[in-house]
């Protein structure tokens, strides 16, 4: 059996950039291919892995020739790690090391320029009400009405969101389940593996809901492109027009997530889903009588009016 070779090692005082992008998801994915990959693919992986500034600004041609491969394997590489082009490649590449430093970055520049009579709180709620606002004027109705359509006829809406997008996928099941015929959340206690074996029997009938949001998964990009390969339609709930889901995409709603320090802030992606729910109650007359049911299913479990008054202390 050939030895397996060793991922590549943090070498102390290595440029943070590096280390950041090695401990990325994309990057366990290229060290898995430094230690199994042919002879051509773990150079190439290799390369990517100690020279990620650079990659994100070279052509194909000039990545072949620092890798010592033809162009033709490049390409091949990068479809075989789950991007469509080298250039979709070459942009995961720079978004990821955009993701992995910009909330240090942020961090950093916030701790050494800070006001010392600005609320750190106040600052964070003006970056919420300025992506809010972003947000609704950027948001068209039309999209939303198409989108609605989408959910509305669906056989099942599957929902999909790993790490700081997984409880905005939560918060979107839950306000869909009463007026879907049938809403599943993808991601469960066991990650990547439990929402593969949801989305095995997704069709052309189903529709895809993806949050994607900095610092955003690789593996939902390659569960979107599963949906996509059996005719689902997919509808993506990101940040910018440069984000990875936007290009396997059917429909994208975007919410604004920009922050001094966290690495994004879903504020505005919660008035997002908030916006698509309302759409979509308000679109059929039948969701007046669902939602009726909804609240009496629900009213025996709620406090009613003057039942939440706190118990009186005892008498000692």
């Amino acid at each position: 059996m050939t030895p397996r070779k060793p991922a590549l090692a943090v070498v102390s005082g290595a440029p943070s950039a590096n280390v950041a992008f090695a401990e990325s998801p994309l990057g366990r994915v290229l060290a898995a291919m430094m230690a199994d990959g042919s002879a051509s693919y773990s150079r190439i992986a290799e390369y990517l892995m100690r020279n990620p500034m650079r990659v994100a600004a070279l052509k194909i041609d000039e990545m072949a020739e620092g890798c010592r491969v033809s162009t033709a394997t490049i390409s091949r590489f990068a479809r075989d790690i789950g991007f469509s082009t080298y250039a979709s490649m070459r942009s995961a590449v720079a978004e990821t090391l955009h993701s992995a430093l910009q909330p240090v970055d942020k961090l950093r520049h916030t701790i050494e320029h800070r006001d010392d009579l600005t609320s750190p709180g106040d600052e964070s709620m003006e970056y919420a009400a300025v992506n809010i606002a972003a947000t609704r004027n950027s948001l068209p109705q039309p999209e939303l009405d198409q989108v609605v359509r989408k959910l509305s006829a669906a056989r099942t809406v599957y929902v999909l969101g790993f790490g700081i997008s997984s409880y905005l996928a939560g918060l979107m099941t839950l306000h869909l389940q009463p007026f879907c015929a049938h809403v599943v959340e993808v991601a469960g206690p066991g990650g990547t593996e439990v929402a593969a074996g949801h989305l095995v029997n997704i069709g052309p009938q189903d529709v895809l809901v993806v949050m994607s949001f900095p610092r955003y998964a690789l593996d939902v990009i390659r569960l979107a492109q599963f949906a996509r390969s059996h005719d689902a339609c997919v509808v993506a709930i990101t940040d910018v027009p440069t984000a990875p889901m936007v290009e396997l995409s059917d429909h994208v709603l975007y919410a604004s997530s920009g922050h001094a320090v966290l690495p994004s802030s879903a504020t505005a992606a919660v008035a997002v889903i908030e916006a698509l729910v309302m759409s979509l109650m308000v679109s059929n007359k039948d969701n007046v009588e669902k939602a009726a049911r909804l609240s009496k299913a629900v009213a025996s479990y709620l406090i009613a009016p003057g039942d939440g008054k706190p118990a009186r202390k005892l008498a000692r």
